[in-house]
């Protein structure tokens, strides 16, 4: 190499752009730490429904250090989206010294399980927060991983009974699979386990189908049909635990 000068000169450069490169480097970090660019406001610019703005800023309460370009923005991302409201969070640095914050809060969709505060939003994802609103909504369970599931089916049913004029207040999934409706009249319908030679969309249609002779107010109205015959239905009667009557189509 030392008998090539033309070599030598190009390796002389690179290392001339590497050093320059260095220094600007450390010249920028050495910028972001002085105190020329302090971070005067931080503003939520999403609405809120739920999320309390106290509690906003006491999430971030402590992690506001550094000046415009060296906050962690990451770390404030974590500590609000552990807001029980808060789905998601983004913060983006606005020039010159401002902060915006944007929280997508969770949309409730129904109750999930029984009791213990948890929820399920519009994705079918779990969360725990306290609601206080006085909007009805429906109550799903079902084994752990189930909800979204139990919110698509819940949409299935809501259609479904539709012409009957009845909603669906709760929707239940067994450990073994099997849905369990109780309609806002207080009734019941069993619909077992999905089976390929007798859909559950079946066996609702064979309810909705059969309704107006079940809910018909000059005889006796049953307090729980189960459909999980193949070719009709039983029922139960609040009269007597042990007094069911068997239906067919």
């Amino acid at each position: 190499m030392w008998h090539r000068p033309q070599l030598m000169t190009v390796v002389a450069d690179l290392l001339l752009v590497a050093a320059g490169a260095a220094l600007l480097v450390a010249a920028a970090l050495w910028a972001t730490r002085l105190p020329l660019f302090p971070l005067r406001e931080a503003v939520v610019v999403s609405e809120l429904h739920e999320v309390q703005r106290k509690d906003v800023e006491r999430a971030m309460s402590g992690l506001l250090r550094g000046n415009f370009f060296s906050i962690n923005l990451d770390a404030l991302r974590q500590s609000l989206e552990k807001l029980p409201w808060v789905r998601h969070a983004e913060l983006r640095r606005q020039w010159p010294s401002r902060l915006e914050i944007v929280i997508e809060e969770h949309r409730p969709a129904a109750y999930w399980g029984e009791g213990g505060g948890q929820l399920v939003n519009d994705f079918g994802e779990v969360f725990t927060a306290s609601y206080g609103d006085e909007q009805d909504l429906p109550e799903l369970s079902g084994p752990p991983g189930a909800a979204a599931e139990a919110l698509r089916r819940y949409a299935e049913f809501a259609e479904g009974l539709a012409p009957t004029g009845r909603r669906p207040v709760a929707v239940a999934l067994s450990a073994r699979l099997a849905w369990q409706i109780k309609l806002d009249d207080g009734m019941l319908i069993e619909l077992g386990r999905e089976q390929a030679k007798a859909p559950i969309a079946m066996r609702l249609a064979r309810f909705v189908e059969n309704y107006s002779v079940l809910a018909d107010g000059r005889r006796s109205r049953p307090v729980a049909v189960d459909m999980r015959y193949p070719n009709g239905f039983a029922l139960r009667y609040a009269s007597s635990a042990g007094n069911e009557g068997r239906g067919r189509e």
